[in-house]
């Protein structure tokens, strides 16, 4: 028997060592990509918790020491704070549309549901006065006609309706999840901020520890000036609704409050209100509501520079 040539075990090591290589580099993207797609719904969720943890700092630093170091108290009650704001008007919303749905539901089955006329103010409404009268003023003389000859853009806008209700629903309830893991991130920030720039000075060395409090500074910034709008634009309409005399003025603010926060235009919630003033107060008032409400929905453009 012949040795075997050093050279061809030398390549026949090299291609089993390469092979197993592989299939291990193969294994941790896979492991890798599992995880990602695990963990990808939550991201958002997350990256929101630590925006509000490293913008209510502050806050939570000046409360700990009122409550006399009592961190996790300071944080409990920053969250439930956060959460009354948030779930508070969704709660009452959402009790006020069942109730709304059901009565509805009940008078299409017992035929005993009305539409009543609409006033002469309807018609004047700008651009869309006459066609709004005129469609409201079928409905109110044949209900069962108006809801057949309209059915494919009920349809439409049933779809589109309940879309919105369960993306807003989602939204909120992630929300929701954020301030509680914000709070859990504001009790371990000095644990976490170590942690942070540790990472940074491994990437970049002193620049990456920089860069990191560079973030710090930036999402406080932003995070200001986000709820300092949203705060200005929600006093702002509030006056407006509060001046018009509309029915839960509150509950409108307080969902005004949480559109603007989540860099929503309030003009979604002034815009009905607004088209509604038009039905029941005179045109002038109703005009200057209007553009008041299109005042405070695009406040943000001169309010964010600044």
């Amino acid at each position: 028997m012949s040795d075997q040539n050093p050279s061809s075990m030398q390549e026949q090591s090299f291609v089993r060592n390469s092979l197993a290589a592989a299939i291990q580099i193969g294994l941790v993207f896979l492991l890798a990509a599992w995880c990602i797609r695990i963990i990808a719904p939550f991201i958002g969720v997350v990256a929101w918790a630590a925006i509000i943890a490293v913008g209510l700092y502050p806050l939570h630093v000046k409360l700990t020491g009122a409550l006399k170091g009592r961190e996790k108290w300071s944080a409990a009650i920053i969250v439930l704070i956060g959460l009354s704001i948030l779930l508070v008007p969704t709660w009452e919303l959402t009790g006020s549309s069942i109730d709304t749905a059901q009565r509805l539901a009940t008078g299409l089955e017992e035929g005993t549901l009305s539409v009543p006329p609409p006033s002469d103010k309807v018609a004047e409404w700008p651009l869309i006065g006459k066609e709004v009268h005129e469609t409201w003023s079928e409905a109110a003389t044949n209900l069962e006609a108006t809801l057949q000859k309209y059915s494919d853009q009920l349809k439409a806008f049933s779809g589109w309706l309940l879309s919105s209700i369960a993306s807003t629903a989602s939204g909120i309830l992630g929300f929701a999840l954020s301030i509680v893991i914000g709070g859990v991130l504001m009790i371990n920030a000095d644990k976490s901020y170590q942690a942070f720039r540790g990472i940074g000075h491994r990437l970049g060395g002193e620049r990456g520890a920089d860069f990191a409090d560079l973030c710090v500074a930036t999402i406080r910034s932003v995070a200001k000036g986000v709820l300092g709008v949203a705060l200005i634009q929600t006093l702002l309409a509030a006056i407006g609704l509060i001046v018009m005399d509309i029915p839960g003025a509150g509950i409108w603010a307080a969902i005004i409050l949480i559109m603007a926060i989540m860099q929503l235009p309030p003009l979604l919630v002034l815009g009905p209100i607004a088209i509604w003033v038009f039905s029941v107060a005179e045109p002038i008032p109703a005009t200057i509501f209007l553009v008041y409400a299109l005042l405070v929905s695009f406040s943000d453009a001169v309010l964010k520079p600044m």
